[in-house]
């Protein structure tokens, strides 16, 4: 199976994010007029240690969370969007000779390919798209490569199979969250264009900085902190189990000092971890600033989160939401959503697949 990381499809489709704590379905229609419109969504959670790392590491109980998902998201369609974990995709841009027939680029692809990726091919799977003429000559054009172990792609086509559906498009992660991104900086002040925009996608785990820049990224960067840490946090202040703690952490009905003996330390270390972030950027890169800092993944919805990475950083910050622009439908609760669309940026990219020019 090629890895259609860029092809285009024609069916129905909805976005299947498998993320470490939960399972996220999108499903997005076209309301006209270019407008955009949330047509259903699910967050369905996964038992612990189902996904680590992005490997998923209980088939069965990652594809019972697919088929409780898919009952609860209640559409027809069966055709699914997914995305591999990008620290899985090695990609590595080459320049090749302008004006080269399918079949010469695919040759000289597997050439270049032999020599940066550290797997025999026939272990991977590997995708190419054009990106457009070479800045430094008319005559060369740039081409991008992805590829990645087949069995990263195989366990996801596998989950969707064994679930009824059908894997038909199999993105990257980061390019699906900046395909939803886009809409989010379109927001910004003349349109995000020539500013840096970093974001800080708070997972479980992990804490995923990425700088956009022109649509491009400029810098990736993971650090060992997330929302999981806020749950180690309840349970250890208030001797829960792990279970509870992360039910009260979502439910609310906290004891009266939560909030200023382990909420507010917890967003303080997330502030100051960011703050690290954007020095190992400047560090590292040519750039000495950022102009906005976007706020994704599930714990990007704790009320005041924002406005404490915003005072530690002296960085505009604002909480992700590509939905902010697009219509919904009258099943989905608007309040609801708002506080989802963080964590829902992954699914709404791979939704988004479903209007690429066939």
């Amino acid at each position: 199976m090629q890895l259609d990381i860029f092809k285009p499809k024609a069916p129905p489709l909805f976005g299947l994010d498998i993320s470490s704590s939960s399972v996220k379905m999108v499903e997005i229609v076209d309301a006209g007029k270019g407008v955009y419109r949330v047509e259903r969504y699910i967050i369905e959670p996964l038992p612990r240690e189902a996904v680590v790392d992005g490997n998923i590491n209980n088939l069965e109980a990652v594809t019972e969370a697919v088929k409780r998902g898919w009952k609860r998201l209640a559409t027809r369609t069966k055709h699914v969007a997914m995305a591999v974990p990008s620290g899985a995709v090695i990609t590595k841009k080459i320049i090749v000779q302008a004006g080269l027939r399918e079949e010469e680029l695919e040759v000289q692809v597997e050439t270049e390919a032999n020599q940066y990726i550290p797997f025999a091919l026939e272990e991977v799977n590997l995708d190419f798209q054009t990106v457009g003429p070479a800045p430094s000559s008319p005559e060369e054009q740039e081409v991008l490569i992805a590829a990645t172990r087949k069995e990263k792609v195989e366990d996801r086509v596998a989950v969707a199979e064994a679930s009824g559906l059908k894997a038909t498009v199999m993105d990257v992660e980061s390019y699906a969250q900046q395909a939803a991104l886009a809409m989010v900086v379109g927001q910004l002040p003349n349109g995000g264009k020539d500013q840096n925009i970093a974001v800080v996608d708070i997972g479980a785990n992990v804490m995923q900085v990425s700088v956009l820049r022109n649509d491009q990224s400029v810098y990736a960067r993971e650090q060992a902190f997330g929302g999981n840490q806020l749950t180690a946090d309840i349970q250890n202040r208030y001797g829960m189990t792990l279970e509870e703690a992360e039910n009260a952490k979502r439910s609310g009905g906290l004891p009266d000092d939560f909030e200023a003996e382990v909420l507010r330390p917890f967003m303080e270390n997330l502030s100051i971890e960011v703050q690290r972030a954007l020095q190992f950027f400047f560090t590292s890169t040519q750039f000495n600033s950022v102009d906005h800092i976007l706020l994704a993944g599930g714990s990007a919805v704790i009320p005041g989160l924002d406005e404490a990475v915003s005072t530690r950083t002296q960085v505009n910050t604002l909480v992700a939401n590509p939905f902010a622009t697009m219509q919904t439908s009258p099943r989905i609760q608007l309040k609801r959503l708002m506080v989802d669309a963080p964590s829902l940026i992954v699914a709404c990219g791979l939704a988004m697949r479903r209007f690429d020019p066939v």
